[in-house]
């Protein structure tokens, strides 16, 4: 399995990394592990934005932007 190595890491962040890990009952390297393999598993920002667009560009295409516009307005109290 490979190794990652982290520089240059801040002093405080080092700290609350090695605070949470304790807390945990989990060593540093166990903890870090944990972390990445969670925030990889979360959506990338920028995939869901792209999934949204074209969400969007596709209802625009299929209904019209002016037809878009009218039920806005017409779905207003």
């Amino acid at each position: 399995m490979p190794t990652l190595q982290i520089r240059d890491v801040p002093d405080e962040l080092s700290r609350e990394l090695k605070a949470r890990a304790a807390a945990a009952g989990q060593s540093l390297s166990q903890f870090a592990l944990a972390e990445l393999t969670r925030a990889m598993k979360r959506p990338r920002v920028d995939l869901l934005w792209a999934q949204i667009d074209a969400r969007v560009v596709d209802r625009l295409d299929d209904v019209g932007a002016a037809a878009t516009v009218r039920a806005d307005r017409d779905a207003r109290p």
